[in-house]
Formats: C-alpha cells, structure tokens, sequence
C-alpha cells in the first residue's frame, strides 16, 4: 500500500516541455539528479547525506563546525516528526537529506519523505508484507539510498524498492530472495557506480549469504556473489566462479544451507575501488556439525564492485561457535603506522576485538580487545591473523549422557556482541574512532539440529546476562594504533544506536533511555543532551541549510534485545516504544 501526495494528473504538453526545459537550464530551480560523483563527495559535501555512513568510507564524521563544543549548549528542537499508527517498533534508520527533503525508512518497511524546513510529512511509502515474514531481530529498517530521481530501499519480505523522490511512486522492484526460505532485509543499500549493492538477511534460517548487484536506474541483475563456499556467482546472467572450493572449510553438504548473510551493509574505499562487506554466522550456531573454518562466514571481504569477484577475505571467527557474526562495518582510513603511511581499514566485531586491517590486502596491521571481558580468545596472532582460543565452546551435545544438550559454558561476550550493527565513527582530527560498546556476557549451551526450510537453524540454548551492575553500554573512544581506551561514557542500558562525530569536536549518539547525547570528541565530557521520549537506536547524521548548521536522529525503542536479551532484556522491560524523528539547531541570534 502506498499513501502519497500526488500532482494533478491534467497536466498540458506546454507544461511538460517547460519542465524539461527548465531543468536542463543552468541554475534552474528543477533538482539535480544525485550522481556518482555527488555520492563519492559525500562526506566533504555539507548540504546533504547522500548515503549509508555519511559518505562512502563510512566513516560518519561531518566536516560542520557551527555546532561546537562551545554552541553546543545551545542546541534545541526545530521539529519533530512522528511516524503514526500503530507500528512502534525499534526505528534503527539513518536518514538522507537531498534537495530539502529528508527521506527516512522505518519499522514495518516504510519510508517517508518529509520537508527538511518544516517537518511536514510531503509523501509516505507502505510496503504491503505477506504474512509469514520470518525477521530474526524485530520488524527494523536501517536505511535507503539515493541515486539519480530514486530512493531505494529494501523491505522485510526480501526485495528491493526504488521509489521517485518527488512522488513516492514505485519506479521499479525486484526480489531479493525468497521469504518463504527465512531470507529478509532490514540494511541500508549502497551506491557504487551507478550499481545499487545489497546483501540478505536470514543467517538463522539457514539461508545462503548473497551480496548481489544491480543498475540502480533499472533495478536488472549485474553481479551476484554468494558468501558461503561452494556456491556459484553470477555476471550479466552469466557463471562467473564458484566462491572458494567445495567442501574446503564445510563439511559434507554443510555448505548448501552455511549462513553467513552480509545483513547489515557495506562500504567502498574510491582510492582502492573495493567494496566491503563483513558477513555473519555459519549456520547453524552448533559448530560440532561442521568442523572447518567455514569461508566466508563471520568475516570482512574485498571485492571488485564491476565483477563481484572476491579481492581478500578475513575471517575474525573460524568456525563460530557463539554466534560472534562478522557483520560489522569496515571504516576506511588513512593513518601512519611506525613511521609509514598506511591505506588502513578498521572493524569492531562481536567476538570483543578491534582489528585494523591493511585495505588493500586484507592483512591484519593491530588487533586489541575494546570490551573488559572476552573469554572464548587470548588474543589474535598477528603474523597469522588467527585467533589463539582458550577452549571455551559449548560442548558437543552427541557427548552428553541423553544426547540432546552438550556442556553449557559461561562466555563473554555475549552473542549480541561487544558491538552488534551499530555503527561507529572515525575522527580525522583527534584520529580516534567511537565505538558503541556493550558489556555482557552469556550462559551457552549446544542442542542437536536439522535444516529444514523455513524453520530456525540454531543448535544452541542461550541466555543473555549483564556483567556489572551499574552499566552495560560504553561509549569508548578508542586508539587505533595503540588500543589504548582514550576515554568512555559508561550507560545504563545497552548502547544500540550509531554514532557521528564532526569537524566541531563533537561526538553524538543516543541511549535506549531517550537521550540524544553529545560529548567533547577529545576528553569524553558530555556536554549537552536531550530527552527525545523514546529510547534511540538509530543514526544521528549533521547537514547545512539555509546558513544553519542541523542534526537529526530517529527515536523509537527496539531491536534485538527486547527479544532476544534473557536477563538483560528484563532489566530494560520498562523502556517505552516510539517512532518519531527528532531535528535541533541553534536558536538564531
């Protein structure tokens, strides 16, 4: 179903050419298509956010600084948006700004176009869902893309929806994958030349990780690359290799139903033309059943955005056993390491570590723990990039006395991670990254289990568990060549939104409380907040307009821990739901 403010359809011919006329007139007031080039300046540009990670890189860092640690102070609402009805479910969304207009998805697979000025609602998008969608962590979306005259997005049943920006009319759709079989979508899209790039969701469904490509104007299949080993990828209709080689990491037909969905979303680095995805949990979570390190589950790849090809893989999890994932983003950076320049990449996992990998080869350059506790590792072998274990799987349920549970063991973290999807940021000037940090740990146990389409693939018991008492969520900021924690801001409940840093010494992000915090990027010194009446879990992003300087983020409580957090989930149950979309800005002089 689609609710729209439409144009009067009597419209004359004379009209229609002057139209056309008009936007191909310099300075005309027709808005520009956006355009590649516009997209790879996405981070530099000040008047809009064009894309997932405030620009290609991902590095959610804004170049403004009228908003400061001095002005900061002053911030207050220009408007705020609600999402209506009934469906207030978690709002994990970042939102786009383009020609005044601010496009934001939402629970349920909506999308709203809103003026950027005055908050007023100018068209709205309801995807019709079947029944029988199978969404593993709540109802969530976390973003569209633009291209051209389009916003694309992608829905809860597996496909790809690319709407007018002026209209909210459907221009194109295409599937994803079938619902049917436990596949969903719930990441932000990307734009790589002219390409709209996805992923899938689904991993405990025993579904098949797939990264797929199309024209972003038409919505035609270019590429397609399947992230679990065995299985064949696809260019222009056309068999372009098998990923890996059969039955190299995965046991017996293992690999025909192996996880490993890349559902949160990638990046691309212009200066290597790579595109990065990280990839989640081999399936199913009992890992007794299939012995091997299980390429490309939990890992970070590189690949060639014409072809779809594999460039390098690093796998963060060798044969996952806690649901650790890989999925989290890759932030390209530049930075110098003894003495010498480097094209770096940076990733906080699940499994508690940070990692800086060499970009242009997939080495691992540093690699720390960012969480107090991580109980399954020692550390990462940095000559081999592998992990040393402590021993610390659940066990294998065929050993025990009836067969139907293995040893249960206590690890840290938990499996929602010492970073789940949530985003963090990258800071130029201070070169620290900010990362939304969790600390909890979790009782595990293993369980026999048989794929079955459509039915949940797991093979384990779990439940979720706070390590301290007086805060779980840490916002940390962290030095990459060191690993030194500069600083953190210790809260309550889990941290389960994104983060944005800025030009003015500045670092935002939201608590599942409601508040909309920013804190001095250099000492952690929260210097402003706001209660937005619903916990946030989305995106902060930062533009210009007008001459003023504005910043957004979506409120509305949700996710995964509600649902799958044990007793941490108990712990926050009196944490409201919402959906709404807050703005501020300075008040005028």
């Amino acid at each position: 179903m689609t609710r729209t403010r439409t144009l009067h359809s009597g419209l004359s011919v004379g009209w229609i050419c002057g139209v056309a006329l008009a936007a191909a007139l310099p300075g005309s007031a027709v808005a520009e298509g956006v355009t590649d080039a516009a997209i790879m300046n996405d981070q530099q540009s000040t008047n809009d956010v064009l894309g997932w990670g405030m620009g290609p890189r991902g590095q959610r860092y804004s170049p403004l600084t009228t908003i400061n640690t001095e002005t900061v102070k002053n911030l207050t609402p220009a408007w705020v948006f609600s999402y209506g009805g009934e469906k207030q479910r978690g709002q994990e969304a970042q939102p786009l700004v383009h020609n005044g207009k601010i496009f934001v998805t939402a629970s349920y697979s909506r999308l709203f176009a809103i003026d950027a000025r005055t908050g007023e609602e100018l068209w709205q998008y309801d995807h019709r869902l079947p029944d029988g969608i199978l969404p593993c962590c709540d109802v969530v979306n976390r973003g569209a893309a633009l291209y051209d005259n389009l916003v694309i997005f992608g829905t809860l049943d597996a496909k790809l929806v690319a709407l007018d920006q002026e209209t909210g009319k459907v221009v194109w759709r295409e599937k994803i994958a079938d619902y049917k079989a436990g596949y969903s979508y719930t990441a932000a899209p990307i734009i790589v030349k002219g390409l709209v790039i996805t992923g899938n969701s689904g991993g405990e469904f025993g579904i098949v990780g797939e990264i797929q490509a199309r024209d972003a104007k038409t919505g035609k299949m270019v590429w397609q690359r399947p992230a679990v080993e065995g299985h064949m990828g696809y260019l222009n209709g056309e068999e372009n290799g098998v990923t890996g080689t059969t039955n190299a990491s995965w046991p017996g037909d293992m690999w025909k139903y192996g996880g490993a969905a890349p559902w949160l979303g990638g990046s691309y680095d212009p200066d290597l033309d790579l595109i990065f995805f990280g990839t989640g949990n081999p399936a199913p979570w009992n890992s007794h059943l299939r012995p091997g390190d299980n390429l490309y589950s939990a890992s970070r790849l590189a690949l060639d955005p014409d072809t779809g090809k594999i460039v390098w893989h690093y796998q963060t999890t060798p044969n996952d056993g806690w649901d650790f994932d890989g999925v989290n983003e890759v932030v390209s950076f530049d930075t110098t390491m003894d003495g010498k320049p480097v094209k770096a990449a940076a990733t906080a996992d699940r499994n508690g570590f940070f990692y800086v990998l060499d970009r242009s080869n997939g080495k691992v350059l540093n690699a720390f723990p960012f969480v107090t506790q991580v109980a399954w590792a020692e550390k990462i072998d940095l000559e081999s990039g592998r992990p040393v274990e402590t021993g610390m799987r659940p066990g294998n349920p065929t050993a025990s006395e009836d067969g139907k549970r293995g040893e249960s063991v206590f690890a840290a973290p938990s499996f929602l991670g010492g970073k789940n999807w949530m985003p963090m940021a990258y800071n130029p000037d201070t070169e620290l990254f900010y990362v939304p940090a969790n600390e909890w740990a979790m009782d595990i146990w293993n369980e026999p289990i048989t794929y079955k389409k459509g039915a949940a693939y797991l093979g384990a018991g779990f439940n979720i568990k706070p390590i301290y008492e007086d805060y779980i969520g840490a916002l940390r900021a962290v030095d990459p060549k060191t690993g030194k924690i500069v600083w953190e801001y210790q809260n309550n409940a889990p941290l389960w939104g994104g983060v944005m840093t800025t030009a003015g010494g500045l670092v935002f992000t939201g608590t599942p409380e409601g508040f909309l915090k920013a804190f001095d990027a250099k000492t952690g010194e929260e210097l402003w907040q706001f209660q937005t009446g619903s916990g946030i879990v989305g995106c902060p992003v930062t533009w210009e307009m007008d001459g003023e300087q504005y910043i957004a983020v979506p409120s509305g409580w949700g996710g995964a821990v509600p649902l799958w957090g044990g007793d941490v989930a108990k712990r926050v149950k009196f944490l409201n739901q919402g959906g709404s979309l807050w703005v501020f800005k300075l008040p005028k002089a």
